[in-house]
C-alpha cells in the first residue's frame, strides 16, 4: 500500500498515496496553506482563518479561492466553505511523530521502562531538532516553534534519564544530552542535574560538584535564587 508521509520540520518534503507532491505546491502562499491545513488536519478550517494565518492584513480571505483551487489540484481537500485535508488514516506527520513519541517516552519512564522510552524520545527529538518554516513569520508557526522547542527539551530528559539508567555505552548519549539541555534551556535545572547524575554514573563526582556550584552561582547572580530541593538534594547524595 502506497504511504502518505509529510515532513513539516526542516525541509518541506510530501509524499501522498506514495507520489511525491511538494514541488507541485502553487508558490510560498500554496506551501504555507498546505503546512496550516496539515498542521490542523484533525479539523475544518474557516477561510477566515486560513486567510489570517496567510496575510496579516485584513481581507486575506477574500484572496483564497485562486489559491484553494490550484491547492485542490494537487492535495486532496474536502470542504467549499471550511476546508480540511483528506488525508488517510495511516497518515504519517512528523510533528505527530514527535509528540507521540514524547507521549510514549513519559509513560515508559513513568514504569521505570528506560529501554522502552529510550527510541520513543529519540524520535521526539529528532524531529525537534529540525525548524519549523525556516524563514518564514507568524503567530500561529511562532506557536509551532515554542512547541517543538518544549518537546526538543522534554525529549532531551527523556533521553538522557533513560541513558543513565541503562548505563554503559549510554552514558556517553546522557552527557550530550545534558549538555544540549542546559545550553537550551540554562534555568531549567533537570538538564543540570542529568549532568551530575550522567558525571557521578561514570565516577566522576567532583565535576558533577562543579556542575552543582556552577548553577548555584548563576541562579544567585541572574535571579537571587538558590537551587530547588530536588538540586540541593542531589548536592547532598554526592557529598556523602
Amino acid at each position: 500500500m502506497a504511504e502518505t508521509r509529510i515532513q513539516l520540520c526542516g525541509r518541506l518534503v510530501v509524499r501522498i498515496d506514495g507520489r511525491r507532491i511538494d514541488e507541485a505546491l502553487p508558490g510560498r502562499q500554496g506551501r504555507l496553506a498546505f503546512v496550516y491545513l496539515a498542521v490542523n488536519r484533525r479539523r475544518p478550517v474557516t477561510r477566515d482563518e486560513l486567510g489570517g494565518a496567510l496575510w496579516r492584513e485584513a481581507g486575506g480571505s477574500d484572496r483564497l479561492s485562486p489559491l484553494v483551487s490550484k491547492l485542490r489540484q494537487v492535495v486532496p481537500l474536502e470542504g467549499r466553505g471550511d476546508v480540511r485535508l483528506a488525508l488517510p488514516d495511516d497518515t504519517w506527520i512528523d510533528l505527530e511523530a514527535a509528540a507521540e513519541g514524547l507521549h510514549r517516552a513519559e509513560s515508559a519512564v513513568a514504569q521505570d521502562d528506560f529501554a522502552g522510552a529510550w527510541g520513543p524520545a529519540r524520535v521526539a527529538q529528532h524531529v525537534a531538532t529540525r525548524a519549523f518554516l525556516p524563514g518564514e513569520d507568524a503567530p500561529w508557526i511562532d506557536a509551532e516553534r515554542r512547541r517543538l522547542e518544549e518537546i526538543l527539551v522534554r525529549s532531551l530528559e527523556l533521553v538522557g534519564r533513560a541513558c543513565v539508567a541503562i548505563g554503559g555505552g549510554e552514558l556517553d548519549t546522557a552527557e550530550r544530552a545534558a549538555r544540549q539541555l542546559i545550553e537550551r534551556a540554562p534555568y531549567r535545572e533537570s538538564g543540570h542535574r542529568l549532568l551530575m547524575e550522567t558525571l557521578e554514573a561514570r565516577g566522576n563526582a567532583a565535576e558533577a560538584l562543579l556542575v552543582y556550584e556552577a548553577l548555584r552561582r548563576h541562579l544567585r547572580d541572574e535571579l537571587g535564587a538558590a537551587p530547588s530541593s530536588s538540586t540541593q538534594a542531589l548536592h547532598r547524595r554526592l557529598l556523602g
